[in-house]
């Protein structure tokens, strides 16, 4: 892959090829209340995958989204080490079964996430924030991992399509053992996963709180420690400071994320995998929203691309007690599900090629832009997605624009000097 981070005085020397231009004295809203930032970046084209459009599953049931999904992510799913293995060599698969199958009928890659050490591996240890009283210490004896790790595998290899080394391994509630400790876990499983499951990708701890110094120190440890030698992709959190925050600003931590693998030299494949633990005490957003925002998140994925970001995983599916809600389980999508499904459908045969917003791309400070080519069958076309983090403005169509696309599944024919209005809603733009 060809990828070019575009200067803005690149980019204003092509502007040519953009269908479209900013309307008088527009934008028509304010600036957004905080800056944003996101580098322009073209490259090759690549598909956008299935997968890159992840759920995290928060239900026992086995039930598995009846929108469209990629893939789907077990925690807080009664599959931590403390449910399944209660008592040492006692196991419990019962749900953890019951959920694989549920994503195998789907034909949903499972990425299973390991963590949750029991009591009785290590009784003395600080209790993490579950329930059952399992602990955020790693476990006394690491023998105790190494089975646990090669039970799973071995109960379910080739169905498990990726193992993920603990939720949240920077974060103190979640895990308060060493680093060299978190980088011998991940040795130790990955050595056990490779060799009974060669197929699968072994995805490295989870490192969150990346807003906060500690954070991205603790990140920075166990890349220099060598940690990330031992997995095919790094887990991080993204998400915004508040849920209120535009899902954009979640480009701000992606920038400092790829800062941080820089100064460590590495640059990993990355999977969001996840957000803040205390995510349920922020509020609902009203519905408009919370089905813009749901759809921005995966669009900030592709937005991403260009730090080798691969999959996004909403958090969650399957709950209600989160600012977005996409389905409880048992009931039907929301809103801001069938919009995410809808987005799925926009790109289930595009290739995406370049990102961009504001002065770079010859736009609005506040308009983000991603262009595709579209592989319909019988019917290439190129198309673009364009949105706001805030507010409207309004452009005019030139001559090879044909239609706009909205997520209600509606299509409007554009003729040239049309006005189409750009807003917080994405929408994507035909051309023939």
């Amino acid at each position: 892959m060809t990828l070019v981070l575009a200067p803005i005085a690149v980019a204003v020397a092509i502007l040519g090829i953009f269908w479209f231009t900013q309307r008088g004295a527009e934008p028509s809203a304010p600036e957004a209340k905080q800056w944003i930032t996101g580098p322009t970046w073209r490259s090759t084209p690549r598909p956008v995958p299935s997968t890159l459009f992840g759920v995290t599953v928060n239900s026992t049931t086995g039930t598995m989204p009846t929108f469209r999904v990629g893939a789907v992510r077990l925690w807080d799913s009664g599959t931590r080490w403390s449910e399944i293995e209660p008592q040492p060599g006692q196991y419990d698969w019962t749900v953890l079964d019951r959920l694989i199958a549920g994503a195998g009928t789907a034909g949903l890659p499972v990425d299973f996430v390991f963590g949750g050490t029991p009591a009785w591996a290590n009784p003395g240890g600080p209790v993490g924030p579950y329930p059952d009283g399992a602990r955020a210490a790693p476990p006394m004896n690491l023998a105790d991992w190494d089975s646990f790790v090669r039970a799973v595998v071995q109960r379910h290899h080739a169905e498990i399509e990726a193992y993920e080394l603990w939720p949240l391994a920077n974060d103190r509630h979640f895990f308060n053992g060493s680093t060299a400790t978190l980088v011998e876990m991940t040795r130790r499983a990955s050595v056990i996963i490779r060799k009974l499951d060669p197929q699968a990708k072994v995805i490295c701890p989870g490192m969150g709180n990346l807003w906060d110094s500690n954070g991205q120190r603790a990140l920075r440890e166990f890349a220099d420690a060598g940690g990330y030698n031992y997995c095919d992709v790094a887990s991080v959190k993204l998400y915004q400071r508040s849920a209120s925050d535009p899902p954009e600003t979640m480009l701000n931590l992606v920038g400092e994320i790829d800062r941080l693998f820089h100064a460590s030299g590495i640059h990993p494949i990355l999977w969001d995998t996840g957000t803040t633990y205390s995510i349920p005490l922020q509020g609902s957003l009203p519905q408009t929203q919370a089905r813009n925002y749901a759809v921005r998140f995966f669009l900030v994925g592709i937005y991403s691309r260009y730090v080798n970001l691969e999959r996004m995983y909403f958090y969650n599916w399957g709950g209600t007690k989160i600012p977005i809600v996409l389905q409880a389980d048992g009931g039907a999508p929301t809103g801001a599900a069938l919009d995410v499904e809808q987005l799925q459908r926009w790109l289930s045969h595009a290739q995406s090629r370049d990102c961009g917003h504001g002065l770079s791309m010859g736009l609005p400070s506040h308009m983000w832009q991603c262009d595709f080519t579209m592989l319909e069958p019988g019917h290439p076309y190129d198309a673009s997605i364009r949105w706001t983090d805030e507010g409207t403005a309004a452009m005019t169509a030139t001559k090879d624009v044909v239609a706009v696309d909205h997520l209600d599944g509606s299509r409007s024919p554009v003729r040239a000097g049309d006005t189409i209005t750009i807003g917080e809603e994405p929408i994507l733009i035909e051309r023939g």
